[in-house]
Formats: C-alpha cells, structure tokens, sequence
C-alpha cells in the first residue's frame, strides 16, 4: 500500500471522522495517532513480520492496526479489542481488506486471556502493539503478564513518564511498584520519545513507545510471589518511611497473612500463616543483610525476593 494511503495520515484520519461525525471521549482517553514516522518506529520495535500474531487494545479508528495486518500479511493474525461501539463499524470499514484482522468489541479487562488463547488455537508467543489509554495503562500491562498467556513482547505507547518508571533503577525518583513489577516480567526498552503533535487531539504531556520482551524466566526465585507484590507495594505506598515503617503501617499486610510454600508430596499446595510484626521484620531484614533503616526505594528486586523467602521459611503451618 502506498503510505499517503494509510489512516494515519492526518488528512486521512480527518476524513474518518468526518465521515462518520466521529467525536472523542474524553473518559475513554481517545488519542488517535497521525505520524506515520512514528508508526514505523512501533511496528520496527516490536520487530512484526509475516505469519505474527498480533493483539492489539484500543484500536481506534484503525491507524495502527492497519499497519500491523500490512506487516503480518494474511498468514499472520491480528486481534483488535475495542471497547467504544461507535468505533467497531468503524474499524469494519476501514479493515475491510484485510480476512486476517479479528474485531473484538468488549472491555480488555473482561477478558479471560487463558480461555481466549484455547479457544483461539493460539499455539505460539503472541506480540501486544497497542497505543494504551493513559488512565488504565498500568491494569493492562499487569493483566497481561500475570495471565500466564505466551508472550513474546508487549510493545506499547504510553506517557512518558510511565515508560520511564518502568525501566527506572533503585534509588531514583521514578523508581516504584510499576518498576520491580514489569522488571520482573520484562525487560524494557524505550524504543522512541513522541511529541503530542503525533496526535488527534494532542494530549496534555509527552508520550514514549516502550518494549516489554517477556522473560523465560523471573529474574530471581522467589517462593510466595504475592507476598513479594504486597511487600512492594506497602514499601511504596509510603515510600518516605523505612521500610519496617511502611510493611508494619500497610492495611494489606497487617495481621495474619497467607504464605504458599510451594507443594507437599502429595502435590497439594501448602498454605502457612504468618503476623507481621515490626520484630519480625527487622529481624528478616537482618538475615537478608539489609539495613534496618533502609527505605523500599533504595532495595533491588533481588533484595525484595530475598527478605520473602526469609520471611516465608518463619510462617507457621
């Protein structure tokens, strides 16, 4: 196809919505991109080819996915999830030409992943391209990764800011909960920074396209992963109190809590108890060499699974 073709040439996407007296939710954080340099940079970094298996989330109008089903060729699938049912005629319409594109009309976060790749024969790592609405950016990408489903990147636009927390390191300002928890999962690049005239309409801030290869395996062994997530977040809930400070003061982890300690013999799961107190926390800070006043912000992902296992060998059957 000829590039002045594409949707997201802006005197394209201009037409669209005319045509259709499309206008923009703001609640639904509807920003449609109109840069086809920029469209080139998401399909390069997520690295689309022939025979891929997209999924995309908020398509719009179609500019992405458009270039996506360019890419994939009709050996290739691409599955499109939107949630706005002004859009999916929409999208039918622009789409037309491409049998390989697959129009979802629902809610992402509906979606039960596992039972959606079943029944869709998906038998290989799927590839996430997606321009994410800003307010929800954070529940998608955790929805993804803790699915189980196979992944083989989730390549994405997001605010600037977001995509900076998620690659940040311990000790800097943008260093939080979003960050150990895509680390954990991914490893992330940021592929590309995008100005807010790459948009119709411009959003208030700067965005950046950012690339989450999935790992084969977490970075670190952790025996009770929720243990460590609530462990993070109660570190960074109040993030300029110590650490002891801010796990002992934490509503989701104050008295008796659940540990899995993986399996008994007889393949059953075992569950054990465990009361946090502000003893026993500072004596797992102890066992895992770590400062008793240390802030969560200053600690590794390496350390936080370290002070879980030692607190998960103190639990009680």
């Amino acid at each position: 196809m000829e590039r002045d073709q594409f949707i997201a040439v802006p005197k394209n996407t201009i037409a669209v919505l005319q045509k259709h007296g499309f206008q923009f939710k703001k609640q639904l954080g509807q920003n449609f991109l109109i840069d086809m340099h920029v469209l080139d940079k998401i399909i390069r970094a997520a690295d689309i080819g022939p025979g891929d298996i997209c999924l995309e989330i908020g398509p719009g109008i179609g500019s992405l996915t458009q270039a996506l089903c360019e890419a994939t060729v009709d050996d290739g699938r691409v599955y499109a999830v939107e949630i706005d049912d002004r859009l999916i005629p929409i999208l039918e319409e622009n789409l037309a030409a491409y049998p390989h594109v697959h129009i979802i009309h629902t809610d992402f976060m509906k979606i039960d992943l596992p039972s959606f790749f079943e029944e869709e024969k998906i038998d290989r790592p799927v590839k996430v391209v997606a321009n994410l609405p800003y307010y929800i950016t954070t529940p998608i990408i955790m929805a993804l990764f803790e699915s189980g489903v196979p992944l083989a990147s989730v390549t994405v636009m997001v605010q600037e800011e977001v995509a900076r927390r998620m690659q940040a390191k311990p000790g800097t300002k943008d260093y939080g909960a979003l960050s150990l928890a895509v680390q954990y999962y991914a490893e992330p690049y940021i592929a590309a920074h995008v100005p807010p005239n790459c948009f119709m309409p411009r959003p208030n801030v700067g965005s950046a396209v950012i690339r989450l290869t999935r790992r084969p395996q977490p970075p670190v062994e952790v025996q009770d992963e929720k243990l460590m997530f609530k462990l993070i977040r109660a570190a960074f809930g109040q993030r300029r109190k110590t650490l002891v400070n801010a796990v002992t003061g934490s509503p989701e982890l104050g008295g008796t809590i659940r540990i899995v300690n993986g399996q008994k013999e007889n393949g059953e799961t075992e569950v054990r108890t465990l009361q946090i107190t502000k003893e026993l926390i500072t004596q797992a800070l102890e066992e895992a060499g770590i400062s008793q006043t240390i802030r969560g912000e200053a600690l590794s992902l390496q350390q936080f699974a370290e002070l879980t296992n030692v607190l998960a060998k103190q639990a009680d059957h």
